[in-house]
């Protein structure tokens, strides 16, 4: 728990500038009191509206989230996993830039500091992942090993 001290006209501006700039969920100001959690993964600007523009054709109900994770196999050993899915047990909510994200609390120790980007060119098409914690990458670039 930390306690800060902020001018009124200031919270506004203090609640948009932290939160675009450390992607914190759970941002609670009330009299003194900020609550902060800092989500794993990030997402750019690409990802995020193709991911909204996924949510709305789909037609996702809000009890929906977005699930990244990994999973065993793949060419490198692991494989990245983002998918709409409802949250389950060891499960960890974030509010990632809008979005509502699941990610398991055993995951987060691989994914820590990933970016999640959309691409949308001629040579490739889809989401691609920009992993610190990835020792080597496949070509595909949805399989890690660390």
């Amino acid at each position: 728990m930390y306690i800060l001290f902020i001018f009124t006209p200031l919270i506004d501006f203090f609640q948009q500038e932290v939160i675009s700039r450390y992607n914190l969920y759970n941002l609670t100001i009330m009299s003194t009191t900020v609550d902060t959690a800092f989500a794993p993964v990030t997402f750019t600007e690409g990802a995020v509206k193709e991911l909204f523009k996924l949510k709305d054709q789909q037609e996702i109900s809000e009890d929906f989230g977005l699930r990244v994770g990994v999973d065993g196999g793949g060419c490198s050993g692991m494989s990245y996993v983002l998918g709409f899915d409802q949250k389950k047990e060891g499960d960890q909510e974030f509010i990632i830039d809008g979005i509502k994200v699941f990610m398991h609390k055993a995951h987060q120790m691989y994914l820590l500091g990933m970016q999640v980007d959309w691409q949308d060119g001629l040579n490739s098409r889809g989401f691609t992942f920009s992993n610190p914690n990835a020792n080597s990458t496949c070509g595909c670039g949805t399989s890690f090993s660390v």
